[in-house]
């Protein structure tokens, strides 16, 4: 197990998952059979299909791997708004961007956004 495990124990739910973002942490799963790390809760690992699975800090700045723009955005959702694939390292994670990234573009989580009553990253250029 990671140096980076938060402690916790046993595997993390969506709901730690979601308590941990609000809280200004990103939370991911490691596979204990083959170190496989995911950025959002999975009930197995999808390398391996093991279900031995223990949270794990993920870091907080990364890197864009992909982003678009949400032009037309759903109804109740101010934009457009900027969306992106951010690379963790070794997970990677769907975030919103405040501002302007490009893939490649460094990026450091900053906060939680709440869309409908669910949690969602928000990561900003270095």
């Amino acid at each position: 197990m990671s140096s980076n495990d938060p402690s916790e124990g046993d595997a993390a739910t969506y709901a730690d998952w979601r308590a941990r973002l609000r809280a200004g942490e990103l939370l991911g799963l490691e596979c204990r059979s083959c170190g496989h790390v995911t950025a959002t809760p999975k009930r197995a690992c999808i390398e391996c299909g093991d279900r031995d699975l223990a949270p794990r800090r993920l870091p907080e700045t990364g890197e864009v791997h992909s982003e678009t723009t949400i032009n037309v955005p759903p109804a109740g959702v101010e934009g457009p708004y900027q969306v992106a694939v951010v690379d963790l390292g070794d997970a990677r994670l769907l975030g919103r961007i405040e501002g302007r990234a490009e893939v490649g573009d460094a990026v450091e989580f900053v906060d939680s956004i709440e869309m409908k009553g669910l949690p969602a990253p928000v990561f900003a250029p270095r």
